[in-house]
Order: structure tokens, then sequence, then C-alpha cells
């Protein structure tokens, strides 16, 4: 019997070794800048959408749109394990981001970026600023950003989120609704997507219908991880076009760091859509940790057209 526990220890140890090996691996890969049509984690997008969504239908509510996001878009400091973009604020809302997932630390009334425990060299001011100043310039786009408390369990946001938006920006470039604007609404506007209590600012991040199992314990898991990204992006063009769908392909864990998670699932994700590019269908928003040009293109150009849009459903 002893022996038989002894072999059963040492297969267990194998197994943890051989996952340990590939994890160190795929740390030592995340070092070296790659940029993929599906990742990318150099300091520069291969090119440039910052109006594309100019050319839809004014008519056409928000919740049809398919659109790409970023998660924690301003996690570019603190290592491996804290960094999930390299891209600037303002280069990935030229490169054609248009949903920001944004995280606040709340103390003393300020609100500092944070991911974790890593603070990301900038306060919600700073964003709120680049979004204004972006959409100043390209006043046919829109952007939805959900802002989160992190690192702090105040549970009390909201009057320093609007003490932020009059000292910042104005209270006018804000959605002020709970309701799904169509584009014409929506262009020139930050759409807040209020993932704190309060009065409201804008739409309840609760509100779309959201698929974010991140947790991706080692990279053993990243099948999960993928399944439910899958089935997420599959059930959306059947789903009620007047609810926003959000799909999160982003993931990490103590064993699966962001970078190793996203090369793996982002090309799973490119080729996904590649298979679907000549089908009219709704994919809702798209959400990504180190996305590329070339993806973020293939998401844009899921846009319903008019002759084929289903009927809206209450």
């Amino acid at each position: 019997m002893r022996n038989i526990r002894d072999q059963r220890c040492l297969v267990k140890k194998q197994g943890m070794l051989k996952e340990l090996i590939f994890l160190l691996g795929m740390i030592g890969m995340s070092y070296g800048a790659i940029q993929r049509p599906d990742y990318d984690d150099t300091p520069n997008p291969a090119f440039l959408n910052p109006s594309w969504m100019a050319s839809i239908s004014d008519d056409q509510l928000l919740s049809e749109v398919t659109m790409p996001g970023t998660h924690n878009a301003m996690a570019l400091y603190g290592g491996v394990y804290a960094e999930c973009q390299t891209w600037s604020l303002a280069l990935q809302l030229q490169a054609g981001v248009r949903f920001l997932d944004v995280r606040v630390r709340h103390v003393n009334g300020n609100l500092t970026i944070h991911h974790g425990v890593s603070y990301q060299r900038a306060h919600f001011g700073q964003v709120l600023k680049g979004v204004a100043d972006f959409l100043r310039e390209y006043p046919s786009e829109t952007v939805l950003m959900r802002v989160k408390e992190e690192f702090s369990e105040t549970n009390n946001i909201y009057g320093a989120v609007v003490d932020f938006i009059h000292r910042y920006t104005h209270w006018d470039l804000l959605w002020h609704s709970r309701l799904v604007p169509t584009m014409k609404e929506a262009r020139g506007k930050l759409i807040i997507l209020q993932n704190f209590s309060g009065p409201d600012l804008g739409m309840r991040y609760g509100s779309l219908d959201i698929a974010d199992d991140w947790k991706v314990s080692t990279l053993g898991h990243l099948e999960e991880k993928w399944r439910s990204v899958y089935e997420h992006l599959e059930a959306a063009p059947g789903g009620n076009m007047a609810q926003i769908f959000l799909t999160y392909s982003s993931g990490a864990g103590v064993f699966a760091h962001p970078r190793a998670v996203a090369q793996p699932i982002n090309a799973q994700l490119y080729d996904y859509l590649r298979a679907k590019t000549d089908l009219n269908q709704r994919l809702g928003i798209i959400c990504m940790d180190f996305p590329a040009a070339p993806i973020i293109q293939m998401i844009i150009d899921f846009q319903l057209r008019d002759r084929d849009r289903p009927l809206i459903q209450f």
C-alpha cells in the first residue's frame, strides 16, 4: 500500500512540476513584446481606427452595436500579475476601443487608479479628461465606462465620482439615463456603467447581460475559460436586442497571469470571429486583455446591416 501511495504522490508531483515549467515558460514569453493579429503587448497598435462609429445609423440602439473593450483598461504597471494592457488610454480609444473597465481606489475623497494593490500612476480625473478630449476630437463616437471601486471598501464613491466629473470635465458629457440610447443620442457622450451605489449617473452595470468568469486558477483551466466566452458569444445574437451583452475574454489566477491567459484565449477568439465574418450578427461588447489592432477591427466589422436587423424584444 505504501508503494501505491508513493507512486500516486510521485505522479501528482510530476504533474505539478510540468504545470510549473509551463507557467514559467509563459512568464518568460511574456517579457518579450509580441504583436500578433489577436494579441499585442507592444507600446503601439499596428494601426488606428478612431472614428468607426460614424458609419453606424443614427437610429440604431447602442445595444445592437458590436464593439471592442479593454479589461482593466488602465492597468499598465505593476508587473506580470497586474498588467493587463500596454497601450495608453489615448491609443486604446484611437485604435477603436469603446468600452473601458476602470477601477478606482477611494481614500479621503481621492480616486486613484488601481489594479488590486498595484497603483497605476493615474487618477480618475485623468481618465475623464482623456475620454473628454477624445470625444471632442471625434464627436461621432461614444465611450462606455464601467466604474468600480478597487482596493478600498468604502462602498461610497458616488460623491467623489461626481466631484471628479465637475473638476475634470463637464456634466453634459454624460448620458444621464438608465435607458439604452440610440447612436444619435450617444454620440459625443460618456456612458458611465455604474458599478457602485448612489443616484443614477448613467446606466447600471448590472443591467447588462454579462459573462465575466475571470478566475483561471491555472493554465490547465483555459478550456473552461474559453467555454464561458464561447457560450456567451453564441447567445448574444439571439439575446434581447434591447440589452447590451458584455463578454470578458480576460482571466487570471495565482498560476495564470493575464498575459498567459490572453495569449491562447485571444487566439481562439480571433479564430472564432474569423469563422463568422460572413454572418450578420450582434455580438455585443467583447472585453479583452492585450488586444491587437486586427482583432479590434474584426470586432468592429461585426455591425448589423439594416436590411437584416432583427426586431427588438422588450
